[in-house]
């Protein structure tokens, strides 16, 4: 194995895995803040114990989440020196400010898991939101570097060297909102459909109680607000990568060629050898709506650039479709949700096949997630920094390099293994108990319900 090619497949390990455990993570704190709200102003015991389960489980993901970004920050200095080099002064800012977001982050879920017993009710509630808030934040400052290594700003490059450095203008460069978003409500949208997907499970077990009920009532929730927003901000990052990325937009729709009134083809196998896309489905003009708002503006298309910099077909078309039809057929689960909740009457549907299709919609939201990551990563390629470095020219040229591929590889199994055990134990466990204050300072249990419940 090539020093480029262990260099590539460590961090692109390392990445999938990561993203994973970064997205949960900063979805569940917005979970129990809302559960323990509610909780809080209904006096409702069922409501603290989702919070204080989801917490738990926050923590062990939050732990695992600090070592594979660990482990990542090592593989930056390790692996990648030359990007390093020329880019620590420019995203340099970015990497203290995600840091600093960690550690308030650490701080305040700390106080969170320990103070259930400790605190006043109002007060552990009010730990939630700083929790909140850095969990989002941290995840911007990281989605900041990638979205500069797609539209490179805040510098002047003189002599093949990055000079005259704004951090700030770097930070805010135009793909930065966009992408900002875009991966904020990925990660509120996946933890909502894997919550309702958890809580479906129990359901279909036949535990029918009022905390499967509200799992799955807060996770559809959660995925109902997100999905619209999601499409919404897919619209607005087709139309930044448009004018800022066009080798980009053709390669993720294979369009070979420069086309007024371009079409938008799904699926279909794209050929570099031919220009062709086989077995794809066209539809007329689309891509020119969505990318120019008009449908007769003209799209550039890959014929417009030397082959040796077109992105990785057909990875990246095939990566782009998958993403975009299972955000199509997300939509349609709130709408059947929604709908059966009111035709039931205000009450969560049971059936068992819509279960299954809630079951079936968690894991399938990571797919769509790796997707989208591949889609973006290798949509930039060659490029490290678009239009200023190949990705071969910012990797190591240190030969044996090899062997750090298989030690990451075995950190990831291992988390993997880890952190999938301490779940399931989790999960399996029988009584989630409300602590003492959580009856907002009675001697009985909030509601009069049972402080304890079967998970």
């Amino acid at each position: 194995m090539s020093s480029d090619t262990a260099a590539r497949a460590s961090l692109g390990v390392s990445l999938a895995f990561h993203i994973v455990f970064a997205a949960v993570s900063i979805g569940l704190p917005l979970m129990f803040c809302i559960a323990e709200g509610i909780g809080l102003r209904r006096r409702d015991a069922t409501w603290y114990i989702l919070a204080r389960r989801w917490s738990r489980a926050s923590g062990i993901l939050f732990v695992v989440g600090a070592v594979s970004g660990t482990a990542l920050s090592f593989e930056f200095g390790l692996l990648w020196p030359r990007f390093m080099g020329f880019a620590s002064g420019i995203v340099g800012l970015m990497f203290t400010f995600e840091g600093v977001a960690f550690f308030i982050e650490a701080i305040f879920l700390g106080l969170y898991l320990y103070g259930w017993d400790r605190l006043s009710p109002r007060t552990h509630w009010l730990c939630s939101i700083p929790v909140v808030i850095s969990a989002a934040l941290a995840s911007q400052f990281i989605v900041a570097v990638n979205s500069w290594m797609n539209t490179p700003t805040g510098f002047q490059l003189v002599n093949g060297k990055a000079v005259n450095i704004d951090p700030f203008a770097a930070m805010f460069n135009p793909a930065a909102p966009a992408q900002a978003l875009h991966m904020l409500i990925a990660a509120y949208q996946v933890t909502g459909f894997t919550v309702a997907a958890v809580y479906a499970v129990g359901l279909l077990r036949k535990r029918k109680n009022p905390y499967h009920i509200r799992g799955v009532q807060l996770g559809m929730i959660l995925a109902t607000v997100m999905v619209p927003l999601q499409a919404i901000v897919g619209s607005w990052i087709g139309e930044m990568i448009a004018r800022q990325q066009p080798e980009k937009l053709a390669g993720l729709e294979s369009l070979f060629h420069t086309t007024t009134g371009a079409p938008l083809t799904l699926f279909g196998w794209p050929d570099a050898s031919t220009q062709q896309i086989y077995f794809g489905i066209a539809i007329p003009k689309l891509l020119s709506l969505l990318s120019f708002n008009n449908p007769n503006a003209t799209v550039t298309g890959l014929d417009a650039y030397a082959q040796n910099t077109w992105p990785s077909l057909p990875i990246t078309h095939l990566a782009f479709d998958t993403m975009a039809t299972l955000g199509g057929l997300f939509l349609l689960v709130p709408i059947l949700f929604w709908g059966l909740y009111y035709w039931k009457k205000r009450t969560v549907p049971t059936a068992r096949w819509f279960l299954w299709v809630l079951v079936i919609s968690g894991p399938l939201t990571f797919v769509a997630l790796e997707a989208g990551w591949v889609a973006a990563e290798l949509g930039r390629q060659p490029w490290v920094i678009y239009n200023i470095m190949r990705t071969s020219d910012g990797s190591t040229t240190n030969p044996g390099v090899g062997f750090f591929f298989f030690i990451f590889l075995a950190i990831y199994l291992a988390l993997g293994v880890a952190s999938a055990g301490l779940l399931l134990r989790l999960a399996r466990e029988r009584k989630t108990f409300v602590p003492e204050k959580s009856s907002l300072e009675t001697s009985q249990p909030v509601s009069g319900e049972p402080v304890g419940v079967e998970s």
